[in-house]
């Protein structure tokens, strides 16, 4: 009598532990994989920024050394890599784009120094983003590790380890 009152126990255990397992499968896939998601398409933007921004700090500073008194010839990009013929007046200053959509007006050096420090404040933030990813990493791999636990699946390399010599 008492082996078929613990076989009911643990049929009755079975479905709540499936419900468990489907719960802790759908947070992964659900919350934690697209939060990673965010995260990594959030740091992938921020380094594009980055890149641009020393772009631009490379195009100043060869404007730098060479703009003399008479105009500064180049060629723009209106788009889809169209370009055409430009002549700049006065190249002593250069509009940067400061975010939300302002513009602002720069002497070389001021604006060297505006990247400088833009560039500083974008990897900070990168940064924290390439550690949020981690963590939600982190956290992806412990929910895995008790679904493994909840499922009584072992690994090889977790049976190989406990073997002690």
């Amino acid at each position: 009598m008492m082996a078929d009152e613990g076989d009911a126990s643990s049929a009755m255990q079975m479905p709540a532990v499936s419900q468990k397992v489907f719960e802790y499968e759908h947070f992964v896939n659900e919350v934690l994989r697209k939060d990673l998601q965010k995260v990594l398409e959030n740091r992938e933007g921020l380094f594009t920024q980055v890149a641009q921004y020393l772009q631009l700090k490379t195009v100043i500073e060869k404007i730098k050394d060479n703009v003399s008194d008479s105009d500064l010839k180049t060629q723009v990009d209106l788009g889809c890599n169209f370009y055409v013929q430009a002549k700049v007046p006065d190249a002593s200053k250069i509009f940067v784009n400061v975010g939300f959509g302002f513009f602002v007006e720069f002497t070389h050096q001021e604006a060297l120094t505006f990247i400088e420090e833009k560039v500083n404040q974008l990897n900070k933030t990168c940064d924290q983003l390439t550690k949020d990813s981690a963590k939600i990493k982190a956290n992806i791999k412990l929910v895995y590790e008790a679904l493994k636990e909840l499922q009584h699946i072992t690994d090889r390399k977790d049976a190989e380890r406990t073997v002690v010599f």
